[in-house]
């Protein structure tokens, strides 16, 4: 932890970064790679004058020439989002709105988060999938034809899907493969938009149940729940398939990696992973001060989650404070000390951040409820899209009655002390006594409220002041020479 607040300058220099550099697709197959046609065509039919085109890190070396070859066939101005705000795989909707763009065409992975302020088309990378080795490696993890089994992918491989299915259908009846669904009337992909509803017809007729999380649709036969389903994944070890088995974590997955065309049972124990959530649960229980980290400005439905966190947080006795700060990382966050605990605000794929190297752990929305509102319970159940928390969600939890609150206390497992919660419930609504001690109840006469409020007052450095007239003139002399960590003058340290 401590290398990353501060390091030798010598092992700065000396570091060596391992970058991957992606070759340039070649001109002739940009049409057939990145669908500029049909975004020529999705951009002349709505009369759009300026178009945002959104790229990850990846895919930039042939930003400029896809650029060029779609002003060819349009009538508007093009910029390039290479940037983006917070993580890649979500619409950045601000960055386009900088610029005043009609529309967005986002280029590469996607987590398929809704996205309702600006038309928005998706075009996915075309990797190559070996059809063959991945219905072979398939038939090895699956030996028993009649298990029912559903396929999920990464996006960028949906273009071998229906083929994949051409192939093993005959031999496995019960097989289901997901579709991609996006949600919203403005979202354009692959002519989607309307499927969802479709196909929730279709459903009723025949008796299945749809299901449709993350942007995947797929249709479980009548009598049966997703648990009773074993899952088939297409791609890459990543934020996707983490996703995935955090949330089905009663099902059995399976993997194929398309570019080592290795396939394997994931091994990994989504029970331990689930332990260490609980565990942050449990310092988000002892916490004082929250940081609400807004960690996207584009998915939907992002300011109702926020509002809803900080009345949680409230009716729980603690103080929450909110940071807009764009992609975060360990130093960032060490800058503030007063926060015992931060909440990310984030799409489901980038909600699950790892934070043992940071100072204080983040969790998730659906973590932090649980820490706090005593009417969700920890269960099976696990919750990375902050939107079914919300009401009319399928995983909402009302909060209960002031009525009925009353100020019960508890033991932390970290820390053996005792807990109480709805401190504030009982603070007057405006105090005009700076004391750091308040009265709480009957039962206990006192409480030490320490606030990050009180934290900085007690700083003996709170920033620049103007002190017009009060500062003496000087005259300008020479200032240090180096860096932070060692001045010139200041020596070695033996």
């Amino acid at each position: 932890m401590a290398d990353a607040f501060s390091s030798s300058s010598e092992n700065v220099i000396q570091r060596v970064v391992e970058v991957t550099v992606k070759t340039n697709a070649p001109l002739g197959k940009l049409d057939e790679l990145y669908n500029i046609k049909t975004t020529c065509d999705f951009i002349n039919q709505h009369q759009f004058k300026k178009v945002a085109l959104q790229f990850p890190d990846d895919l930039l070396v042939d930003s400029i020439p896809i650029a060029a070859e779609i002003e060819r066939n349009i009538n508007a101005k093009l910029f390039i989002l290479g940037d983006t705000s917070y993580g890649s795989c979500c619409v950045d909707e601000v960055a386009a709105e900088h610029v005043g763009a009609d529309c967005i065409v986002h280029y590469g992975s996607a987590c398929l988060s809704a996205s309702k302020r600006l038309p928005l088309m998706y075009v996915f990378e075309k990797r190559p999938v070996d059809l063959e080795k991945c219905a072979s490696a398939f038939r090895e993890l699956y030996p028993d034809t009649k298990t029912h089994i559903i396929i999920l992918y990464d996006v960028n491989y949906v273009h071998a899907i229906d083929d994949l299915l051409t192939i093993l259908l005959p031999e496995y009846p019960n097989l289901v493969a997901s579709d991609l669904v996006v949600e919203g009337e403005q979202c354009f992909s692959h002519n989607r938009i309307k499927r969802q509803h479709k196909d929730a017809c279709l459903s009723e007729q025949d008796g299945s149940q749809v299901l449709c999380q993350f942007g995947r649709q797929f249709f479980l036969k009548s009598g049966l729940s997703i648990t009773d389903y074993s899952m088939f994944y297409v791609g890459q070890e990543g934020a996707s398939l983490r996703n995935f088995m955090m949330t089905w974590n009663r099902c059995s997955f399976c993997s194929f990696d398309p570019i080592t065309t290795t396939s394997r049972t994931e091994s990994i124990s989504v029970n331990r992973t689930l332990m260490k959530r609980y565990y942050a649960i449990e310092r988000a229980k002892d916490a004082r001060v929250v940081g609400i980290l807004v960690g996207t400005l584009g998915v939907a439905d992002y300011l109702s989650i926020i509002q809803q966190l900080k009345e949680t947080i409230r009716r729980a006795g603690k103080k929450s404070y909110m940071f807009a700060m764009g992609k975060i990382n360990v130093a960032k966050l060490a800058n503030f000390l007063e926060i015992d605990i931060f909440v990310l605000i984030s799409c489901p794929e980038n909600s699950l951040l790892d934070s043992s190297e940071f100072y204080r752990p983040v969790v998730t929305p659906f973590e932090m409820e649980v820490a706090c509102n005593k009417s969700r319970e920890w269960s099976e159940e696990y919750v990375t899209d902050f939107r079914h928390l919300l009401p009319g969600g399928q995983s909402y939890v009302p909060l209960p009655d002031q009525q009925e609150e009353c100020d019960e206390t508890d033991v932390s497992l970290i820390t053996g002390a005792l807990r109480s919660q709805h401190l504030l419930n009982s603070e007057p609504a405006e105090s005009s006594s700076s004391s750091s001690l308040v009265l709480r109840n009957q039962m206990l006469t006192v409480a030490n409220t320490n606030s990050a409020a009180s934290f900085l007052a007690s700083r003996s450095w709170h920033g620049l002041e103007q002190k017009l007239g009060e500062t003496p003139v000087v005259k300008a002399v020479e200032g240090r020479r180096g860096i932070a960590i060692a001045y010139e003058e200041e020596g070695t340290s033996s």
